[in-house]
């Protein structure tokens, strides 16, 4: 297999996306994840620019080895009116100690004379002197062409001048940039085609998302030749993003043949994009390709018996390869076989025929008719099977509760949540503030069973949905209630259906709370048992 280095640039170029913000804890965090993934690269941010960037650098001087991944750090090319050895950015680059730089330089004339103020002529001794400078002292370095392919198209001798300068002066990889995500992929490929046969085994491709193209672009880039990635592992970024690495290296190993992580690690694609995620505070898209929640996951019909006889009839891959897992879509026209493969999940002995299927079948039609709806709530359906089948255990009783709202504080809370719950023969009372009753229920619940199951702690709600069933009746509407959980290791849906909003949330929240204590007993092989209090 080929090898492709990958740089993921999560910490410095995923830094700039809208609502991104790392703590020196959430960086090293994030770049031990990367690391356990076998990432190749990690640029790891601008110490000049950036105080933060270069704390980070200090602390991991002292701190932290990583197994597998070279830290990167990033900057730009010298100033036009300062030498090499006197430029500030160089010297803050040398002093993180890195064995591996990128820096940028421009190589569209349009940035040289309107955004530089300079000529062409310095700019390409902006290049070389802090190639060869870097390259000088022992580093290894990457040069990103920044607008390579605007520049290309504008001017294609001096686009190519550029590249020329910073392979002439030993840089490593000649990464070409598509900066403002404008080219399509047939040019991506013709160009790096064109570069990889005057630069052979030196280009490398850094794409942005702002066609949506990013991945594709990055693909043909590679058929093109190119040996080096770079990309986000979520692909979140300035604008529209940056090219997305946890779907780029499953389709280049799995799809190309390439080596882009080791062998051994492509299970961890799904697992380490979740860990990821939950550092950064956001939510994978649900039709994420590879790592989404319903990147597997088929509705009844055709599709769903066809994947049960045989997965790849509707799979291009089986789930397990990127650490992720199939889903069966559940509703009222779900087949019998496709209910009895989620049956069999918890009890392998339940047949087509049995009871408990028909049960099941009977009760999943019932609350449909209710208004529910388990093709968006797994797990609720999951905890319907297991009531069905005896293999339901009540970790809780919620014996009363009692929300008052009124005029939000300064502090923003407008609700306060009185809950009572009962495990065993012990009784807790707990009472919470929050920004609206919901969010005052949901504090007070988990902090009174937190007494009880320390495990909670971990545990928190990333998504929170309410659809009115019968617009006609206005506020009197029944509501269904859809919340999504996560203990940081997994993510799931429940529901709750009732004509009161707060009724159908506590529902749908003390369910999720069952299904987290279920899943970490099955996951523990042991009996949960509440701690004393």
């Amino acid at each position: 297999m080929d090898k492709v280095v990958i740089l993921d640039s999560t910490l410095r170029d995923g830094a700039q996306g809208e609502g991104i913000s790392f703590s020196l804890q959430d960086k090293l965090a994030i770049a031990t994840a990367l690391d356990n993934l076998g990432i190749d690269y990690i640029e790891a941010g601008n110490p000049f620019s950036n105080p933060k960037d270069m704390e980070f650098f200090e602390m991991v001087k002292t701190k932290k080895k990583f197994k597998h991944s070279t830290l990167v750090a990033f900057g730009s090319t010298r100033r036009k009116d300062k030498t090499v050895e006197e430029d500030k950015n160089i010297k803050a680059l040398l002093d993180t100690e890195t064995s591996a730089v990128a820096v940028f330089g421009k190589s569209w004339l349009l940035h040289v004379t309107e955004i530089l103020a300079t000529d062409g002529e310095t700019n390409l001794s902006m290049i070389y002197d802090t190639v060869k400078y870097l390259k000088d002292k022992g580093k290894e370095v990457f040069f990103d062409a920044e607008h390579f392919f605007d520049g290309y198209k504008d001017n294609k001798e001096y686009a190519v001048k550029v590249l020329q300068t910073a392979y002439d002066a030993g840089a490593d990889a000649l990464v070409l940039c598509d900066t403002n995500g404008g080219a399509f992929p047939d040019e991506i490929f013709e160009i790096c085609q064109e570069m990889n046969s005057l630069f052979p085994d030196k280009i490398g491709i850094h794409t942005h998302n702002d066609r949506g193209m990013a991945v594709a672009n990055t693909v043909m880039a590679v058929k093109a030749g190119a040996t080096h990635v770079q990309g986000t592992y979520l692909g979140f970024g300035e604008r529209c993003g940056n090219a997305n690495l946890s779907t780029i290296i499953p389709n280049l190993t799995i799809k190309l043949n390439k080596t882009c992580i080791p062998e051994g690690k492509l299970s961890k694609i799904t697992p380490s994009a979740r860990k990821i995620a939950e550092i950064c505070n956001i939510s994978i898209k649900r039709n994420e390709p590879y790592t989404g929640t319903a990147a597997f996951a088929h509705k009844a019909g055709m599709h769903a018996d066809g994947v049960l006889k045989l997965p790849r009839s509707f799979e291009h891959i089986s789930p397990e390869t990127v650490g992720n897992t199939r889903k069966i879509l559940m509703s009222e026209i779900t087949g019998r076989g496709a209910v009895l493969q989620e049956i069999k999940k918890i009890n392998p002995h339940i047949t087509k025929d049995s009871p408990e299927t028909l049960k099941v079948l009977e009760e999943l039609k019932k609350l449909e008719a209710q208004g529910y709806q388990f093709e968006g709530a797994d797990s609720s359906f999951e905890m319907l099977i297991r009531r069905c089948l005896g293999a339901y255990k009540n970790f809780f009783e919620l014996l009363n509760y009692k929300i008052v709202t009124g005029r939000p504080c300064e502090e923003g809370c407008s609700a306060t949540a009185t809950v009572k719950v009962k495990v065993g023969d012990k009784t807790q009372l707990m009472a919470a503030e929050g920004n609206g009753p919901i969010n005052a229920f949901d504090k007070a619940l988990r902090f009174a069973l937190e007494v009880f199951y320390p495990s909670l702690v971990k545990m928190r709600l990333i998504d929170y949905k309410v659809r009115v069933m019968e617009s006609k009746k206005a506020t009197a509407a029944p509501v269904r209630v859809l919340i999504t959980s996560t203990d940081g290791k997994r993510i799931w849906t429940t529901i709750g259906v009732s004509g009161d909003v707060v009724d159908a949330s506590r529902l749908a929240l003390t369910e999720s709370i069952e299904y987290k204590l279920i899943k970490d007993t099955v996951d523990n092989a042991v009996t949960l048992i509440p701690v004393n209090v």
